[in-house]
């Protein structure tokens, strides 16, 4: 017997077939919708065992059994969008002080002899004043491009 067993309300149910029939979503929360709907084992539900909803979807039975897991403990929202990380892969190299630091720096009058700030002239910059250790050109202009400002 199944553990997580997928019981939809007829709402749910409507809800999950109006968005495969749209099918204007992100794919994998189109696929989750139809696993979720031959899950069902509700009156109107054809309660599909998990082998035959991972082929017939062409995905791991494991596959099924975590989203039947995610409806039951969290809920339809939850089960059809992505998980939660539980940690970022990568740490943030640049924190919110080491941004403001870095805009000043931007804002600021360039160095002696140039007429502009350079991401390089920047990132050189934020490792001369011990800000980071280290950082790239493309993460001093990602960060830059977040913001609204302008050094002109």
């Amino acid at each position: 017997m199944k553990k997580y067993k997928v019981t939809l309300t007829a709402e749910e149910r409507k809800s999950l077939q109006e968005l495969i029939a749209t099918g204007k979503a992100a794919s994998k929360k189109l696929l989750h919708a139809r696993i979720l709907l031959k899950a069902d084992a509700s009156l109107q539900g054809p309660a599909w065992m998990d082998a035959r909803i991972a082929d017939a979807f062409e995905v791991s039975t494991r596959t099924v059994e975590r989203l039947r897991e995610r409806f039951v403990e969290q809920g339809l929202e939850a089960a059809l969008g992505r998980k939660k990380q539980d940690r970022p892969s990568r740490e943030r190299l640049l924190d919110g002080q080491a941004e403001a630091r870095l805009i000043a720096l931007a804002c600021s009058t360039p160095p002696p002899g140039r007429a502009r700030w350079t991401l390089r002239l920047l990132a050189d910059r934020l490792v001369q004043l011990d800000i980071v250790d280290t950082v790239s050109t493309e993460t001093v202009r990602r960060t830059l491009k977040k913001t609204n400002s302008s050094p002109g």
